[in-house]
């Protein structure tokens, strides 16, 4: 790690530059924060499958990019006008930024925060805090934390209480957040109701969890994979659903359910997960949409069931979060021991390991992996 000096440090990053290749661990320039700007060391990165779809070219995005935008930190540096954040405090990372302005974060839903005019690629400003020999790197989500340090807006950093493990915090800044708000924040889950989860990576386990914090009655895990839904039943599902087996796993949860479920959650990103979704709700039902698809994918639902059964089919992006609320309440809920974290990190991995982690990822072999930077 290289210490900082004067206007510009360098330090290693994970630089994605052709879609279809491996990341590049490599040295890069990082600018001091400017205006409104802060500077973070990392302490630790979720390895996601959002970051994957870019890799693979699901998700079109410009390139060269640092990827990474699930972390947690420890605040460095400060620009001007900054006044809710301090060096040293810890932070989990928001991939939302957000103006604070604009109609949807003055009524409370900052993650459709429409009042900053340029990509989500770089800074407020519309310019890139990263480069090597001269060239402008792209920042993921405004975040790029697959590096040691991290440039981000003063709302991309959201302060957590100074007792979390800041390895396992990372994960609070999407896994958990986008999983445990999907049930909590979008759907308002009912007690006593009846869940599906379909996909049991680490936001669908996230999905489970949370079910159990709504007061679920019966939580139905539905993965293709044997270790998936082994993982979903120590989240907290009552029941489990092979999609690897011959039975339909729609007229199966149909059965199980005696006409539907109440809830239905997906959490893969696939259009034909999320047909099966919307099938497996009962009259009246929701299917919430969590995975998060590559961006030219399509759905096929008939137009005449949605007012014959009044179902609903929604989005949930980021768990609807209300990140400055959120975050640190799920950190406190972690301390008191009713979220579990801890039990979704399969394994941690160095900067330089970050293919490995991410071979390991796509072959399913992991509930979810964290990047460390010791």
């Amino acid at each position: 790690m290289r210490a900082i000096r004067g206007k510009t440090m360098k330090m290693n990053a994970a630089v994605l530059y052709e879609v279809d290749q491996p990341l590049v661990v490599e040295e890069v320039e990082l600018d001091d924060p400017r205006d409104g700007e802060v500077l973070v060391r990392m302490a630790g990165a979720g390895v996601c499958y959002s970051d994957y779809h870019v890799m693979n070219g699901d998700w079109t995005t410009p390139l060269p990019i640092v990827l990474g935008h699930e972390g947690s930190a420890v605040v460095e540096k400060v620009g001007p006008s900054v006044s809710r954040l301090k060096p040293g405090q810890p932070v989990v990372l928001n991939f939302r930024a957000n103006c604070g302005t604009c109609r949807h974060c003055t009524v409370g839903r900052p993650v459709l925060c429409d009042g900053i005019e340029t990509p989500r690629f770089g800074m407020f400003d519309g310019t890139s805090r990263l480069h090597r020999n001269g060239r402008a790197i792209n920042h993921m989500a405004r975040v790029a934390c697959f590096a040691e340090y991290a440039v981000l807006p003063e709302s991309g950093a959201v302060p957590v209480r100074p007792d979390m493990p800041l390895d396992k915090a990372s994960l609070i800044g999407c896994a958990v957040m986008t999983g445990v708000g999907a049930v909590v924040n979008t759907a308002k889950v009912e007690p006593g109701s009846t869940v599906v989860v379909i996909g049991c990576g680490g936001v669908g386990l996230n999905v489970v969890q949370g079910a159990v914090l709504a007061g679920a009655d019966r939580i139905i895990a539905v993965d293709r994979l044997d270790n998936k839904l082994e993982y979903a039943k120590q989240f907290g599902a009552t029941d489990i659903v092979s999609a690897a087996s011959n039975e339909d796993p729609v007229a199966k949860v149909l059965d199980m359910t005696d006409g539907g479920a109440d809830y239905s959650f997906e959490a893969i990103g696939n259009a034909s997960a999320i047909e099966q979704a919307y099938g497996m709700i009962g009259l009246g039902g929701t299917a919430v949409i969590v995975g998060m698809a590559p961006e030219h994918d399509e759905i096929k639902i008939n137009a005449l069931s949605l007012p014959r059964t009044e179902k609903v089919l929604r989005g949930s992006w980021y768990g609807s979060a209300r990140p400055a609320v959120d975050l640190p309440k799920l950190a406190d809920l972690y301390m008191s021991g009713r979220l579990k974290i801890d039990e979704m990190v399969s394994r941690e991995y160095q900067l330089s390991e970050i293919n490995t982690a991410y071979d390991a990822l796509v072959a399913g072999e992991v509930a979810r992996s964290i990047i460390t930077f010791r």
